[in-house]
C-alpha cells in the first residue's frame, strides 16, 4: 500500500475516533440536553449516528490537514528568496504624467454639495 494511502487511512481513523469521544462527552455532560433527546425519541439512535459521522468527517479532515502540514522535507533546511539587497531606484528616469478630469456639465470644481 502507498504511505500516502497508509497515512490518510491512520489519520481518518484517528479522527473518526476523537469524533467518536466528543459524541461520548457530548452525551455524558448532557450538553444542550442532549442525552434526553437521544434517549427518549424513537430515531435518537439515528440521531448520535448522524452526528458522528459528520464530526467524524470534520475530525478526520483536521487530522489529516495537520499530519500533512507537519511533514517536513529534508530540502527545506537551505535559506531561500536571493540576496537580501535593497532596490534602488533611478529617478532621473522618472517621467511626469498630467492628468486632466473631466467636469460635469454645470458643476464647477469648487463648488461642494
Amino acid at each position: 500500500m502507498p504511505k500516502l494511502i497508509r497515512l490518510y487511512i491512520i489519520q481518518v481513523a484517528i479522527g473518526f475516533g476523537l469524533a467518536g469521544v466528543f459524541v461520548a462527552m457530548l452525551l455524558w455532560f448532557n450538553i444542550a440536553n442532549l442525552w434526553h433527546l437521544v434517549t427518549h425519541s424513537d430515531v435518537g439512535l439515528l440521531a448520535v449516528l448522524v452526528l458522528w459521522l459528520l464530526n467524524g468527517v470534520v475530525f478526520a479532515g483536521v487530522q489529516f490537514a495537520i499530519a500533512v502540514m507537519n511533514m517536513k522535507d529534508d530540502d527545506d533546511d537551505e535559506p531561500r528568496g536571493g540576496p537580501r539587497r535593497p532596490i534602488r531606484i533611478d529617478t532621473s528616469q522618472m517621467i511626469p504624467v498630467r492628468s486632466i478630469a473631466r467636469l460635469r456639465q454645470g458643476h464647477k470644481p469648487d463648488q461642494r454639495r
